[in-house]
């Protein structure tokens, strides 16, 4: 039904002027299959979610669609739980980290494999909110979405889990992403506005999907280093099935 690996032909010429993708993707709709087929089909390196590997570039290489562990880490909840650990009387000069800094080293951690992917020319990045920390005049933005029950289906799929577990990772994965870009960036990631193309990636094949982002950011033309042409900075596509 819907393949956990995509199809791996090679770049065509015409991808030569995307040089900068981002993938903003809810849980199951797809995001860990798409991104880093979209990084293989253009030739560019791919930057995983939040992770423990600091955020270099790589090749493009398996990801999931649930929660990364450093992810976990980044959510409000836990964050509390460490912010009271380190707040515990240990000698009469320690003191808690305030939130706001806590709030500046979570967004230097997510943004620093962002730079460094601008610093080699481009790729393609799942997550860690690049489509704002991009703004709409650097790369080609994309939102992955989609009815709940057809993601829990999709993501149970492409997980090889139970769709009970999927929805488990589902309500996870959703809640705490969310909540990492409304606390570091005080904006919604579902917020259409932050995109160039917005799809249902739901409601038709993968393989599809991965296509039409290819051939919308084709026409879009380049815009890892310039300007956009007039009104593209102010308003996005929205594809809808």
């Amino acid at each position: 039904m819907i393949p956990a690996q995509s199809p791996t032909p090679a770049p065509a010429p015409a991808d030569a002027g995307v040089r900068l993708v981002t993938v903003s993707a809810s849980y199951g709709a797809g995001g860990s299959v798409v991104a880093p087929a979209l990084a293989e089909r253009l030739g560019l390196p791919f930057l995983h979610r939040v992770t423990t590997s600091e955020g270099h570039p790589a090749a493009p290489g398996p990801c999931d669609e649930q929660l990364t562990e450093e992810e976990l880490k980044a959510t409000p909840v836990h964050r509390l739980l460490v912010a009271f650990t380190e707040a515990m009387p240990v000698g009469p000069t320690q003191s808690a980290p305030s939130a706001h800094h806590q709030d500046r080293h979570l967004r230097g951690h997510g943004e620093a494999g962002i730079h460094r992917l601008l610093a080699v020319g481009g790729g393609v990045i799942l997550g860690r909110a690049a489509a704002v920390v991009l703004g709409k005049d650097r790369g080609f933005h994309v939102r992955l979405d989609g009815p709940a029950e057809r993601r829990v289906a999709q993501g149970a799929v492409v997980e090889g889990i139970s769709e009970e577990e999927a929805l488990v990772r589902l309500r996870a994965a959703d809640k705490a992403r969310t909540a990492y870009v409304r606390r570091l960036y005080r904006c919604d990631p579902a917020d259409a506005s932050l995109y160039h193309l917005v799809i249902d990636s739901t409601a038709m094949p993968l393989e599809a999907v991965i296509e039409l982002i290819l051939a919308a950011a084709r026409a879009h033309g380049p815009v890892s280093e310039g300007a956009v042409s007039e009104g593209a900075a102010s308003q996005g596509a929205t594809a809808r099935p």
